[in-house]
């Protein structure tokens, strides 16, 4: 048995361990039990949300009969998004939230997300201890009976508090006469991003909200905005909104279908942000993957920029650390930390839109910000996990960053929830770039390829 948490909760194949009805119910036990502990409550609260894979029905009834078995009581929340179950675990007054979701992965994977009474992800250190306790399996229950046993519930109102609180963050700002186009991933938001949107006065075209339990992120939403594109030159759209499958993330693309991504949005909202005095320190938080041109439209507006390691928590630690309100990856990834304290796809796209409308100008203008160096991604089935700096291949890593110099860069780095190995390279020649990854990734396949 391996280790089960990787970047951003527990994730996998549904019904293939880690991911199995045996397992979960042993993490529900773990987590019923830890957070029992901390509380020093007799029954603690979880609330339990899901994306809308069909795996989730297993899932959720596993986890739930596992904390109701350590004599805790549970929340059913149903299909919301992940920023939803971190908002109503602190709305609910419960002590700790869980999300059934694999994100922007395939159908067939899910996954397990926990964040604490006050709506952040858990530290390392409790998903540590989790883990232990799963892989012990010393959790035991045979004296929890009668009264004791916890009981699940269903929530009625999630929606609309969810509603009411994503309109709120930004003031229920009227949206009339935008047109905007709106890709819900076949996800999570299916059932919430076309209403608030409506609801702020805009007209919505949706797309991909039917979903099946088999088609989330089924070539469509923020991984597969194509379709969007689409439709926004089409039908003549101020906008499009792609979100992903647990709608923690967010890809626009301008009235021209041009893509505009997560360095972009961050990019146009820490100015907008600074002129108006709310860009608090006046920092920004992104990861290593952000865009060298980030950088230097950042560095022209006088904005100074945090990187951290790749992964929203690791953002949203470094802003908690240092009181910074923005911050945010280039997949969408992106925390407005007045308003949340997760990565919200939604409450991120209308802020945004708060732009558009305050500044009275196209989102085509606005991106002009930032002028994104090319960049290539390369990414490859490992069979392991091999320290980089040991391979052969390395040499040919050093290489092309020799060559780049200070006119590009060459990050390569293994994914934390899947077996895959991702090559970035940055440079003037788009050509180039994308023959020295192919060459980075040919080499290490020779090594350590599936």
């Amino acid at each position: 048995m391996g280790k089960l948490f990787g970047t951003d909760g527990i994730r996998g194949v549904a019904n293939v361990y880690p991911m199995t009805p045996e397992v979960v119910l042993n993490i529900g036990k773990a987590v019923a039990h830890i957070f029992k502990e901390r509380c020093g409550k007799k029954k603690p609260k979880f609330v339990i949300g899901k994306d809308t894979r069909l795996s989730g029905y297993m899932l959720e009834s596993a986890i739930a009969s596992g904390i109701v078995s350590v004599g805790a009581d549970v929340l059913l929340i149903g299909p919301m998004p992940t920023p939803a179950i971190a908002h109503l675990t602190k709305s609910l007054n419960a002590d700790a939230g869980i999300v059934l979701s694999a994100s922007h992965n395939p159908a067939e994977d899910n996954g397990i997300k926990i964040f604490s009474e006050d709506g952040h992800k858990l530290p390392d250190n409790l998903e540590d201890e989790i883990e232990k306790y799963v892989l012990s399996e010393k959790v035991k229950t045979e004296h929890v009976k009668g009264s004791l046993i916890g009981k699940t519930y269903r929530v009625d109102d999630a929606k609309g508090r969810y509603i009411e609180f994503v309109k709120a963050s930004v003031k229920s700002m009227s949206l009339r006469g935008l047109k905007i186009v709106l890709d819900c991933a076949n996800g999570a938001a299916y059932n919430t991003a076309p209403h608030i949107l409506s609801e702020l006065g805009a007209e919505v075209i949706v797309l991909n909200n039917k979903p099946t339990g088999l088609n989330i992120n089924l070539n469509c939403g923020a991984v597969h905005p194509e379709k969007m594109m689409e439709v926004v030159k089409k039908k003549r759209a101020d906008i499009g909104i792609a979100l992903d499958g647990d709608a923690d993330r967010v890809i626009v693309c301008d009235e021209k279908g041009k893509i505009v991504d997560g360095d972009h949005i961050i990019a146009i909202c820490a100015i907008e942000m600074k002129s108006n005095g709310t860009l608090k320190k006046n920092h920004v938080v992104v990861t290593i993957m952000a865009n060298k041109g980030f950088d230097i439209a950042m560095e022209k507006k006088k904005i100074k920029v945090v990187k951290t390691k790749v992964g929203d928590r690791h953002v949203v630690d470094e802003m908690r650390k240092k009181g910074y309100v923005l911050g945010g990856e280039q997949s969408g990834h992106i925390i407005f930390s007045n308003y949340s304290t997760t990565g919200d796809g939604i409450i991120s796209a209308l802020q945004l839109l708060k732009v558009i409308k305050e500044r009275r100008e196209k989102l085509s203008i606005l991106a002009e910000c930032m002028k994104s160096l090319p960049q290539v991604l390369v990414n490859f089935e490992v069979k392991e996990k091999k320290d980089i700096r040991m391979l052969k291949a390395y040499k040919d890593i050093k290489s092309a960053e020799l060559k780049l110099g200070e006119k590009g860069r060459v990050l390569v780095r293994y994914s934390g929830t899947q077996n895959l190995c991702r090559i970035m390279i940055e440079g003037e020649n788009k050509k180039a770039i994308r023959r020295t990854a192919d060459d980075i990734a040919k080499a290490m396949k020779r090594e350590i390829g599936a």
